[in-house]
């Protein structure tokens, strides 16, 4: 049987295709991206790849652009440097490192964990490396953030814009909130955003604002246009949005902290991996406490690794792939062979009706009333309503880790 670990900075883009093996029901995948129409088949283009053996190749949606290395497109066009863009962008260098250096420190400790991975995916689409400094103005690099409008994960995706990149976001699952979907997703948006306005300042904005609202100020200030590029952003700048104008700039002087922490009071991140796990595929719902006791683990470990699923399991009716720590997946895949498939589900969702009562849903599935009540923070019965979600735990989980289960040689 062959291996694979996912490890962002080295092997994840390796592995970063579609279904590799199946084992006594479980199956080791990387995470496909969102799927288009008809993609185009792509190998990693990572330098130090080469030469090495040959993982799954991945689906890109969008051939890669064409950027160079030495040049940012970004960073080092003209634009860059205009002095009504400069004053901006020194306001907010000032501000990060005195009121909100505090702040910006933690955003490159949350950095250092997943720059690997934004890289990579950047390095495979041939994009502006300085992308990868995005998520500090929209996330803070946190994962889990959502914005008061409901913008969600490191790239703060709308839930339209996310359902239509081929992310799933209900009340079981929410992709966005996972960082290797989600930042596949979010540099496909860009790199179509791109390609609709031949500008990468332009790009940025319609990222922010949305591309409809972005087109309608051109159509408006620059009618007549035969092509875009980077100085009409500036032109455009005025008439855009508020927080919209601000982008570039919080953008930018992010970036010019990041690439050069050191110059600017912060030290370089000590001590913090960079995300590493294996990946395996459930065949059908699955509770986490279940997986972590396969994989031999605590709990919190397998949903630290897997915030997407918000529920604490996974979907009914389809296969998922869960992320565990690495080193675990042939130990995982013994034990949870050895799980019949009505126990791997320890927890369901319960969507309540008209004339429901907590007692009445308690006795439908076999539980104490106590039990259910404790599943979802001490709920008054008295304060069920129709439609509330309840947490309900119908199998009881599996206690300890299953370090007693030997993995096949």
């Amino acid at each position: 049987m062959r291996r694979r670990r996912a490890q962002v900075g080295r092997t994840l883009l390796l592995a970063g295709g579609a279904a590799a093996i199946a084992v006594s029901g479980c199956q080791r995948v990387a995470t496909a991206p969102p799927q288009a129409p008809v993609p185009t088949v792509e190998a990693p283009v990572v330098p130090e790849m080469v030469g090495a053996r040959p993982g799954p190749a991945r689906a890109v949606p969008l051939p890669p652009m064409q950027v160079d290395a030495d040049v940012d497109p970004i960073l080092h066009s003209l634009v860059s440097s205009d002095p009504a863009l400069e004053e901006r962008v020194a306001f907010w260098v000032d501000f990060w490192t005195s009121r909100g250096s505090g702040h910006f420190s933690r955003y490159l400790e949350r950095m250092a964990l997943y720059e690997g991975l934004v890289e990579r995916e950047l390095a495979d689409r041939g994009l502006p490396a300085s992308l990868k400094y995005l998520p500090i103005v929209e996330s803070g690099y946190h994962d889990v953030a959502v914005s008061r409008v409901g913008a969600t994960g490191l790239w703060q995706l709308m839930a339209p814009t996310a359902g239509g990149l081929g992310l799933t976001v209900n009340a079981v699952v929410d992709d966005r909130r996972d960082a290797i979907a989600s930042t596949r997703a979010a540099l496909d948006y860009l790199q179509e955003m791109h390609g609709l306005f031949d500008s990468w300042f332009l790009a940025l904005a319609a990222y922010n604002a949305g591309p409809g609202r972005i087109r309608g100020i051109v159509n408006r200030n620059a009618p007549g246009r035969e092509s875009l590029d980077d100085a009409v952003y500036m032109e455009l700048r005025p008439h855009l949005p508020a927080e919209t104008r601000e982008f570039v700039p919080r953008f930018l002087a992010a970036a010019r902290i990041a690439r050069n922490p050191e110059n600017f009071g912060f030290g370089r991140p000590d001590g913090i991996a960079p995300l590493s796990f294996d990946e395996v595929q459930v065949p059908d719902a699955t509770s986490l406490d279940v997986v972590a006791w396969a994989a031999g683990v605590d709990e919190a470990v397998i949903r630290g690794l897997n915030p997407h699923y918000l529920r604490g399991f996974t979907p009914m009716g389809e296969a998922r792939a869960v992320r565990i720590p690495a080193g675990r997946a042939a130990q995982f895949e013994v034990a949870y062979a050895t799980i019949p498939p009505q126990e791997r589900i320890s927890l369901v969702e319960h969507v309540v009706a008209r004339g429901e009562t907590l007692g009445g849903i308690s006795g439908r599935y076999g539980i104490r009333l106590a039990e259910l009540q404790a599943a979802n923070g001490n709920l008054d019965p008295r304060r069920l309503q129709v439609g509330q979600r309840l947490v309900v735990p119908v199998a009881g989980g599996r206690r300890g880790p299953a370090a007693s289960v030997a993995a096949a040689p």
